[in-house]
């Protein structure tokens, strides 16, 4: 699949107190993206140029990745802090709305956004991240505890980021193509680009200060409400971290939901399956 990029548009935003980078095409209705660990907007390749054709497609930069601040402290990267920077994007960019799409941590932080802000969410598009009630009691399950082992290595202070560190960030140049069913989704410039990426000052242990935060974030006690957001999950079966197992009975927390099932696809969905995931989400934005 060929990857446009004549037009995009690099830019940076102030929100929250952090000043965020971005990549933007189109123009129109506002379309968010937000990535997961250990990538940034450039997960979403494949999707910013199709989506551009009707939206203002803008992929960020999380807090702590790439060219985004990485505020120094583990207390920067608790779940409200991420809430207020998307709060603060969407306004900064001139919309009171958008379409909010998540995939992994970016998916968590799409969930709990949409709960904090309902009516800045037109439609929520979440890639392989269970809604975090699911989440939470997958995690007293002992196979979603095994898969989920690396939660608790990452609780440990600098050995995590000395062994992503070592060797020019071998493992981030590892952990993407050995655990996708498709291989060959990933160039060597994709890999060059998330090691690049993950070795700049700082952002080891930013990227790691997200699982720091985890059991008061993503994993809690929250009494969740049912959200009326129509929304789209959209999920490669075969995620080595995550069991497809988290996304049954999610109906019992959306009222009004979509889920679709991508066979011989892993984690990293929209990159090894684009096509795929693009039908899926242009048929679900048909109004």
């Amino acid at each position: 699949m060929s990857v446009v990029q004549n037009s995009w548009q690099h830019a940076y935003i102030n929100t929250n107190g952090v000043k965020l980078h971005y990549v933007t095409q189109g123009t129109g209705r506002l379309m968010l993206m937000l990535h997961g660990f250990p990538e940034f907007w450039y997960s979403w390749r494949h999707q910013i140029p199709e989506f551009a054709q009707d939206f203002q497609v803008v992929a960020l930069d999380l807090r702590g990745y790439n060219d985004s601040d990485k505020p120094k402290g583990k207390s920067a990267y608790v779940m409200d802090e991420f809430i207020q920077d998307i709060e603060g994007v969407i306004k900064g960019l001139g919309h009171d709305s958008c379409i909010l799409v998540g995939h992994d941590w970016g998916g968590a932080i799409a969930w709990n956004f949409a709960y904090a802000h309902p009516e800045m969410v037109e439609r929520l598009i979440i890639l392989n991240l269970p809604h975090p009630a699911k989440f939470t009691q997958g995690l007293f399950t002992p196979q979603q505890l095994l898969r989920s082992w690396y939660i608790f290595l990452f609780q440990l202070p600098w050995l995590p980021e000395l062994l992503f560190k070592a060797n020019n960030c071998l493992a981030i140049a590892k952990i993407i193509p050995d655990t996708a069913v498709n291989k060959i989704a990933f160039t060597p410039d994709d890999i060059a680009a998330y090691q690049q990426s993950a070795a700049k000052t700082g952002a080891l242990t930013a990227m790691l200060n997200y699982y720091r935060n985890i059991f008061s974030g993503l994993i809690s006690s929250q009494n969740w409400g049912i959200l009326e957001i129509p929304t789209l999950i959209i999920w490669g079966e075969n995620d080595t971290a995550l069991g497809k197992e988290l996304t049954y009975n999610t109906n019992d927390y959306v009222n009004n939901l979509q889920i679709k099932y991508i066979p011989a696809c892993g984690h990293w969905v929209q990159q090894e399956k684009p096509e795929l995931v693009n039908q899926y989400m242009r048929e679900y934005l048909v109004f």
